[in-house]
């Protein structure tokens, strides 16, 4: 038997829409870095994202969604997040595994790959006091904008509860 295939942006598209979820995609060239993407911020309003895919020693994950230009303390950021360790990035094979995406395209919209719910996902609050989140939506030449409150609503849909905190300095 064969593993499901990972969603695509299309099929995400298709479940914001039967949520009842506004969203606006822009297409543009991949982008794979906060840097590379800065050129898109005068098209698309709204806090833009960095994603960090973290694991601890007893293979919990996370997904760390934060405002693009935060500063995260990765060596205290366990205590945060409730991790049974101090915590290291996931390797690429397990973010395809859970998240359905590789690096550079590392976003909050996974959740929706993640029908076993390996992943614990934390949005900051300070992104979450944006009317607006731009996330690519599971591929780097895209980005979707959607509003905050959505976002919680599109979690919970997904079957994760997000915990909003505090984690960046």
């Amino acid at each position: 038997m064969s593993e499901a295939q990972p969603k695509t942006a299309e099929d995400l598209f298709r479940f914001l829409d039967e949520l009842g979820i506004e969203h606006q995609t822009k297409r543009h060239q991949p982008v794979f870095t906060v840097a590379e993407s800065v050129a898109l911020r005068d098209e698309i309003p709204g806090g833009h994202t960095k994603n960090l895919f973290l694991k601890d020693k007893k293979d919990n994950y996370f997904l760390l969604t934060v405002e693009e230009h935060a500063t995260v303390d990765l060596k205290i950021i366990h205590q945060t997040i409730g991790a049974a360790s101090k915590v290291s990035f996931g390797k690429p094979e397990k973010l395809m595994e859970y998240l359905g995406v590789i690096p550079g395209a590392v976003t909050a919209f996974g959740a929706i790959n993640d029908t076993s719910g390996k992943v614990k996902f934390i949005l900051d609050e300070g992104l979450m006091e944006f009317d607006t989140i731009n996330c690519h939506p599971l591929s780097n030449d895209q980005t979707t904008s959607i509003a905050a409150k959505d976002m919680l609503r599109f979690m919970e849909a997904t079957g994760h509860e997000p915990l909003v905190l505090k984690v960046t300095a």
